[in-house]
């Protein structure tokens, strides 16, 4: 992840190439050599100095008011979710208090054990929850932690989609396989929708050698993915549709909502389901019946 080392300052600088400067009342003519505000006409409309802002990009300031932070989120245009997203990134590191007494047996104070980022990619689901997704005979159910990796799934998702099963990750399968595109009518806003989810949930973790291996991953192989993970778009969305074009039932309309997993970090339960008495009800319903009888 190329700006895990400024993560403030390249989400800054994304979102500031993304302005259009006449919007502000800014002309000139089409004489700039890069897209978006210049960083002294951003720090000029938010009311900050030039060599402060400038400060703020290359990391050398890392601690903004929020008063100054906010003032920028309104000359970048940023939504609520993009404007929290912001606060979080520019939020100091927060101090831990070293006891003696506590040093580690390995030698390791508190400090340096919580220094080094622990991988949060590996995660159980309650046998609880599992049975509530079984339960949902009828919907597509699935299970899926802080980076989009799919900790469980009904049979119904998995028939509607293979790339909802255990073990798989959404991100990755959206842009590394083939058969997404197909499967998805709209691919292109299904591919924007969770990259600018993954950036959410980066947000929270950016140091993550879990979610640094997967960005990686995919910056090298995609470059769909390089395109979109640069605009530092940030929206994890809780509910909409999505359209497939399913190979054995055809095309599906379908409406999806998410949960948040109560005492189970990063967890979001995903429900998928139709309008009753359309063609794609009737479509779900057949995929529902093909489970059962494989299952018999």
């Amino acid at each position: 992840m190329d700006d895990s080392g400024n993560p403030l300052g390249a989400f800054l600088r994304a979102r500031r190439g993304l302005v259009e400067p006449s919007d502000h009342g800014i002309r000139d003519g089409g004489r700039r050599r890069v897209p978006g505000l210049r960083r002294e006409e951003l720090a000029f409309l938010a009311g900050v100095s030039a060599p402060y802002y400038a400060r703020l990009e290359q990391g050398r300031d890392r601690s903004p008011s929020p008063g100054v932070l906010d003032a920028i989120a309104a000359v970048l245009g940023l939504d609520a979710e993009a404007v929290t997203h912001l606060h979080r990134l520019a939020a100091p590191a927060k101090a831990v208090r070293v006891d003696a007494a506590a040093i580690r047996r390995d030698g390791r104070s508190p400090v340096e054990a919580s220094a080094r980022p622990r991988s949060t990619r590996t995660a159980a689901v309650s046998p609880l929850v599992r049975r509530m997704i079984d339960d949902l005979h009828g919907h597509a159910a699935l299970v899926v932690g802080r980076y989009r990796d799919v900790l469980a799934a009904n049979e119904v998702a998995t028939a509607l989609n293979p790339a909802f099963s255990a073990g798989r990750n959404l991100v990755r399968d959206t842009f590394l396989d083939p058969a997404a595109r197909s499967l998805y009518t709209d691919w292109r806003a299904v591919a924007v929708g969770a990259v600018a989810g993954l950036r959410a949930s980066a947000g929270q973790r950016p140091d993550d050698p879990a979610l640094q291996e997967l960005v990686g991953e995919l910056s090298v192989h995609s470059q769909d993915f390089r395109t979109f993970w640069a605009r530092h778009d940030v929206h994890a969305k809780t509910r909409g549709s999505k359209r497939f074009q399913h190979p054995a039932v055809g095309g599906l309309d379908l409406d999806y909502q998410t949960f948040d997993v109560n005492g189970a970090d990063g967890q979001v339960l995903h429900v998928f389901s139709a309008e009753p008495g359309t063609s794609s009800a009737d479509g779900l319903a057949l995929l529902a019946l093909t489970t059962v009888r494989h299952a018999g």
